[in-house]
């Protein structure tokens, strides 16, 4: 591929190299340009473009990053998301451990400039949705062979993976001291309670009890035969293999594997077993719930991945976490680490269908299922992370269709607006006041009168978004015409509400126009709205 300034007249299938606006319309880098660019191009009187044609062996760059991290996906408990702009992310299927290969990210990155890929770093802690790994194919296409070369490395080593949280069970022994005060002991089980929560686990017993080593030898014993995982807090630090704790647990019958590690805060921790079961002696600082080594080692035991002597020892690099406040830490009620933003899928389906004549439009059957309920099966397929209907006119007949036609136990949540005559911006001030009480950090506007917008057309929307790029409305476009839906950053709701009347958030684009990205897409249901008697007579005849 080599850009060159090329006659407008020869453009036609070229990618632009850079952004240009020609008749108040933006073409931005990247485009593709189609018959109708370059007659507009032309109209404009504009007679060459930097621009370049793509090679018979050269794959252009969604396609590239696609095929990549559907190959790095394969098996590995991450999801990955649809591509663009080059960019393919792969997302945590649920809460876990990273696991990676650095030997495998090297060879691939090796393979060819065109082709990266960056991870977490490995072991980091996950929650389910979270970015693992993104490949960026850098512009605007890569060498096919290069491609395939990648892609064989992805499949013959497992470059990155997930070791999924697993439901285990926790007992907790306290030691206590005549004058350690209960509150405290209280804010330490609570404390591990939250962390424990955070791993998919369950705290099933806690015992109090003296800090000698026969009331915890006893304890221990009885505890080995009630959890997976045994955690002891003691009243006093460890100070070596002699103190009360290690002493307990091989009194038990039990085995002291390592003390101390090369973590701070952190270092006073002790790794035992007894019975098959790890015993972790916790150091003062996991009655906190800062960032400690104690974090570290729950985790990998959490996950079900072996912890040894060497795996310790081995955390002194990256392990200084005092004063480093970027870090991911436990939160009451919470998961480790953060998730991506949150998507809420908002179907508009209040209307009255006043150019249908009697009918609702809505409960119309498009191959015997429900128009609305088409709509909200693509919107549940796709990887929003909420969806919400709308309802309105004829409330209780659009609510008992979506739940005749719905799978059972499907995620759809219903809102009403009673102020429906007032039109469509009062549907979605509804619908925004529901997506704000579900933290939405964005919402995807669908219409319920379009039933063949498709969950991988609201895909390519949600992987378009990026507040940090600057794209924060989401335009899907076919043969570079625009349609619906469209996905709105959180920070244009507020304008959003203040809309009236029969019309819904287009006035605004016009307004934010540097903050439209528009998002190719391969089908022009994105133009299709079934909202009169021929468009959907026309419709039930394919």
């Amino acid at each position: 591929m080599k850009f060159a300034d090329l006659p407008v007249k020869e453009a036609e299938g070229a990618l632009l190299a850079h952004s240009l606006r020609a008749g108040g319309k933006a073409f931005k880098k990247g485009r593709k340009l189609s018959a109708e660019d370059v007659a507009a191009l032309q109209a404009e009187g504009i007679e060459t473009v930097f621009a370049a044609h793509l090679g018979p062996d050269e794959m252009p760059e969604d396609e590239a990053a696609a095929q990549l991290a559907e190959a790095l996906g394969a098996d590995s408990g991450l999801r990955p998301g649809a591509p663009f702009t080059g960019r393919a992310n792969l997302f945590a299927e649920t809460a876990g451990l990273t696991l990676i290969d650095r030997s495998a990210i090297d060879r691939i990155n090796a393979v060819h400039e065109a082709i990266t890929l960056a991870t977490l770093a490995p072991y980091e802690s996950v929650s389910e949705g979270q970015m693992v790994a993104t490949v960026k194919i850098i512009p605007f296409a890569c060498p096919k062979e290069a491609l395939e070369e990648a892609c064989a490395i992805a499949r013959e080593q497992t470059a990155i993976g997930l070791a999924s949280f697993q439901p285990q069970r926790y007992g907790l022994l306290s030691t206590q001291l005549p004058s350690l005060k209960e509150s405290l002991l209280d804010k330490t089980r609570q404390v591990l309670e939250t962390r424990i929560t955070a791993l998919e686990g369950t705290l099933v017993e806690e015992a109090r009890l003296a800090h000698e080593p026969g009331p915890l030898t006893a304890a221990l014993k009885d505890m080995a035969g009630k959890a997976d995982i045994l955690l002891v807090s003691g009243a006093s630090a460890i100070v070596d293999r002699q103190d009360v704790v290690p002493a307990a647990i091989e009194a038990a019958g039990g085995r002291v594997l390592h003390f101390g590690m090369p973590v701070d805060p952190g270092n006073l921790l002790l790794l035992g077993e007894l019975a098959g079961k790890p015993v972790l002696g916790l150091p003062g600082c996991a009655r906190s719930p800062k960032l400690n080594g104690a974090d570290w080692v729950m985790q990998r035991l959490a996950a079900n991945l072996p912890v040894a002597r060497e795996d310790i020892t081995a955390m002194g690099v990256g392990g200084l976490l005092k004063e480093i406040s970027s870090r991911p830490q436990p939160r009451e009620g919470g998961k480790v680490g953060s998730a991506r933003p949150r998507i809420t899928a908002l179907i508009l389906a209040a209307g009255r269908s006043s150019r249908m004549g009697l009918q609702n439009k809505l409960l119309a059957p498009i191959e015997g299922v429900p128009m609305v309920v088409r709509t909200a099966n693509a919107a549940l397929a796709s990887s929003a992370d909420v969806t919400i209907a709308v309802t309105g006119h004829e409330k209780e007949a659009v609510e008992a269709a979506l739940a005749a036609h719905l799978p059972a136990g499907n995620k759809l949540r219903l809102t009403h607006n009673p102020d429906y005559r007032e039109g469509l911006s009062a549907s979605l001030k509804a619908g925004i006041a529901a997506a704000e009480k579900e933290g939405a950090d964005a919402l995807l506007i669908l219409l319920g009168d379009m039933p063949d917008v498709s969950a991988s057309t609201i895909d390519r929307l949600i992987a378009a978004y990026d507040p940090e790029e600057g794209r924060l409305i989401c335009i899907p476009t076919f043969q570079g015409k625009r349609g619906n839906p469209v996905l709105w950053d959180a920070r244009f709701f507020e304008e959003m509400q203040s809309l009236r009347g029969d019309i819904g958030a287009k006035p605004l684009i016009a307004q934010y126009e540097e903050a439209v990205c528009e998002v190719p897409v391969p089908e022009d249901t994105i133009h299709r709205d079934l909202d009169t008697p021929e468009a959907l007579a026309a419709r039930t005849k394919t």
